[in-house]
């Protein structure tokens, strides 16, 4: 069952933070992003409620049809389920609304060019807009055969250092596999297969299929031995404000570092440096929470995966290291390539792509998935609900009942899901926990069900049975359980 937190957590968390020659500093994590207004003891005290586990599985939950509160946009499941405004947004905020869209569906071009105002892609890039990643505001996908691209997938990489992981010194942070004219690329992507048959109860069987991914065709000279790849393929984009809108408190009330409860579960924060506030704050965002908000996710997407300059990433040539001489002395578009207000706009957009509603809440076979999925001890990790800050001038997020399914926080997934590359606090085992809301959508807005962070998992079931680490118990369950109680938790999942 999920674990309780403790009021003295839930009221004020308290971290190490750096260690200085006078003794261990303290910091408090807020949520300097937001404007907020404080929550009265009442409020307080209804949200406990509301947030409370789920005891019964008779009847759906009151409001549970709802995962992104009055946000919520019931819409037909079809591709564009993921790419309508949130539900609540006043009429006079979705014309920035649909300018940001426009400004995510941009086609970039390399500089000098006559289209001024759309120069500056690269010189090294993996795509020419934010739509090329996330096509229809959905997941992207692993290049399923020689012909076809990765266009929404890349490679992080890194190198040993003697504080942590750093930058590769010829190849960066990431790898881009398209260039400008006169510049080389740097790779392309490669992976084999292997098929593992899993053993189910009841004479079922799964296919697994492990990746190897590589680093072929390299522009610029071998990787080294030291070289830590990690392949990423591009996230669903929905829900994005209201996860930022959590409090930080909320979400650090599940951590329990050293497992002080003897569950096995065992969540941490990924804590990191906000060049927007001057301060360490909470990871939210990314595959391993590396980022604190929409806004810096959205400066480091430009900056990394299009080489397009911005006010958190104003170097004019993206991703090129010193070491690549020509890329840095390509044209560039300006500095910034993307100004503040275009930037926000695309924020704005990002931040309100509504999740849509869900399916089925009170069919007998869900109900009965939504049993298995907390005995099983899925809701450990993947929280169901939250209730964000109220919150001024984000009337669209603003305290708000959510249904997310996820603690935000990083789990060692063990050893099948390890890409051995640390990120800032993140080890080489450990991942944030993925939003599940809106994953039953994925075959109709993307037109496949790939799942988990490179893509592996052709299925749900083929998800869960990739859980390793903290999940490995919760994962045999879902192994030795009886076949209608494993099809029950699949539907559930779908109706997400």
């Amino acid at each position: 069952m999920p674990r309780r937190p403790t009021l003295a957590l839930a009221l004020m968390v308290v971290l190490p933070a750096v260690v200085g020659a006078g003794g261990s500093e303290r910091m408090v994590l807020g949520d300097p992003h937001l404007a907020t207004v404080p929550r009265t003891v009442a409020e307080a005290e209804r949200i406990a409620r509301v947030t409370a586990a789920a005891t019964q599985f008779d009847e759906a939950e009151p409001f549970e049809e709802r995962p992104a509160g009055a946000a919520t946009r019931f819409s037909y499941p079809n591709r564009d389920a993921f790419s309508s405004a949130s539900a609540n947004m006043p009429f006079e905020r979705e014309l920035d609304f649909k300018v940001g869209n426009g400004l995510f569906k941009k086609l970039w071009v390399s500089s000098p060019a006559s289209t001024r105002a759309s120069d500056g892609l690269g010189p090294l890039y993996n795509a020419r807009s934010c739509q090329r990643c996330h096509l229809k505001d959905g997941r992207g996908h692993p290049p399923e055969g020689p012909d076809d691209t990765a266009v929404s997938m890349f490679l992080r990489v890194s190198v040993p250092g003697p504080e942590g992981p750093e930058p590769h010194p010829v190849y960066g942070e990431q790898l881009q596999d398209f260039s400008v004219a006169g510049v080389p690329a740097e790779y392309r992507l490669g992976v084999e297969w292997e098929e593992i048959e899993v053993a189910l109860s009841g004479g079922e069987t799964a296919q697994l299929r492990k990746p190897t991914w590589r680093a072929e065709n390299l522009g610029y000279g071998p990787l080294g031995p030291d070289a830590m790849l990690s392949p990423r393929v591009a996230p669903q984009m929905i829900g994005l404000g209201l996860l930022e809108a959590i409090r930080t408190a909320d979400i650090l009330a599940h951590a329990d570092p050293e497992d002080a409860d003897g569950d096995g579960i065992s969540g941490r924060p990924n804590v990191v440096w906000s060049k927007e506030f001057g301060q360490r704050m909470l990871g939210r965002f990314g595959l391993k929470a590396g980022a604190p908000t929409v806004r810096a996710q959205s400066a480091g997407a430009f900056a990394g995966d299009m080489g397009i300059s911005n006010p958190l990433k104003p170097e004019g040539w993206g991703e090129c290291t010193e070491a690549q001489a020509a890329c840095r002395k390509a044209p560039h578009g300006g500095n910034p390539e993307i100004e503040d207000a275009a930037l926000d706009l695309v924020v704005f957009y990002s931040r309100n792509l509504a999740v849509p509603a869900r399916r089925d809440v009170n069919d007998q076979v869900v109900l009965a998935g939504k049993r298995v999925f907390h005995e099983t001890g899925c809701a450990s990790c993947h929280v169901p609900k939250f209730v964000t800050h109220r919150l001024e001038g984000q009337p669209e997020q603003s305290f708000q009942l959510i249904w997310p399914y996820t603690d935000l926080l990083l789990h060692d997934m063990g050893e099948g899901l390890a890409d051995n590359r640390p990120e800032g606090m993140a080890t080489g085992r450990e991942w944030r926990t993925p939003p599940l809301w809106g994953i039953g959508l994925t075959e109709a807005v993307s037109g496949h069900t790939y799942f988990l962070h490179d893509g592996r998992a052709r299925s749900l079931l083929e998800a869960i049975l990739w859980h390793g680490g903290e999940a490995q118990a919760a994962r045999d369950r879902v192994v030795e359980m009886e076949p209608a109680d494993r099809a029950a938790l699949i539907r559930f999942l779908e109706s997400l």
